[in-house]
């Protein structure tokens, strides 16, 4: 007997938006199959990093210096680090490096792009946050006091570093990828119009930073309220605790999260589950 997330025609009538960039179409077609509607409207673009050169002395450092740990926030980060290796002929020293050297991953998509290169993280965060990522490393060994560090952003929080840092650690950070803007700003204010309108069900987010671009769009075109207004009468699905925490500091409801996997298909099965109580 199928469960509601497994029946085609359990989002049948539903609007629901996607703000996601890189995977839209997987999302969408997940979405899609069970019968909703989506509207496309990616919010963030991701683009590698233009410092090449710090990329690039980054991987040969960790090459050649004594690491105790690599810490993988991402992994998005992961994929553009094999890809700037295998760009500039790095690509075995950097695989020799991630088999040689004890990985820590903060949540599931790091952790399954290791999996992709057959590698497995010695060390998982408990909570795929930052303070599960400082708790991981207090049980790892440092011997050699250095710790490679890969950031989502030049402008996250650096907690773990400074944490690291008070204890005596060398950490050798790299950001290997960047934000850019996705959808231009009369797509995201025409989205915000949909919202206010009552014109969809339900908006599935999958990064904070998505959650970042709407409101700063919404501050910037001075339509704060009309967004506001138009996720109070939203459902809100997150894709796990990161991007529903993002929303809790704005002041924004959360709907739905998946209970353990934090990936599109729970993400898919949690609006599903939430929707076909609503209706």
């Amino acid at each position: 007997m199928s469960t509601p997330a497994e029946s085609d025609a359990v989002l049948a009538g539903r609007v629901i938006a996607v703000p996601e960039t890189r995977q839209v179409d997987v999302l969408a077609g997940l979405l899609e199959r069970r019968g909703a509607r989506v509207l496309r409207c990616p919010l963030v673009g991701i683009e590698d990093s233009p410092d090449t050169a710090a990329v690039i002395a980054w991987l040969d450092r960790l090459s050649s210096l004594p690491t105790d740990l690599i810490v993988f926030y991402t992994g998005e980060g992961i994929e553009r680090l094999l890809g700037f290796a295998r760009r500039e002929g790095r690509e075995a020293a950097f695989l020799a490096a991630l088999r040689s050297i004890p990985k820590l991953t903060r949540g599931p998509k790091p952790k399954r792009a290791l999996h992709r290169l057959t590698l497995d993280a010695d060390y998982e965060a408990a909570q795929p946050t930052t303070a599960g990522l400082i708790d991981a490393a207090a049980n790892a060994p440092l011997p050699h006091g250095r710790v490679a560090l890969q950031l989502y952003s030049e402008g996250q929080d650096r907690e773990l570093e400074q944490q690291l840092r008070g204890r005596g650690i060398e950490v050798d950070s790299v950001a290997p990828y960047l934000y850019a803007t996705g959808a231009d700003d009369e797509h995201v204010a025409r989205l915000i119009g949909q919202l206010e309108a009552g014109q969809v069900d339900a908006i599935a987010f999958t990064s904070k930073s998505q959650v970042q671009r709407l409101l700063a769009v919404a501050e910037e075109r001075r339509i704060q309220p009309a967004l506001r207004a138009g996720l109070a009468q939203t459902r809100v699905a997150a894709v796990g605790p990161i991007v529903a925490a993002e929303l809790a500091a704005a002041g924004l409801r959360v709907d739905a999260m998946p209970e353990h996997s934090y990936s599109m298909k729970p993400l898919v099965t949690s609006l599903c589950e939430l929707l076909g109580r609503a209706s």
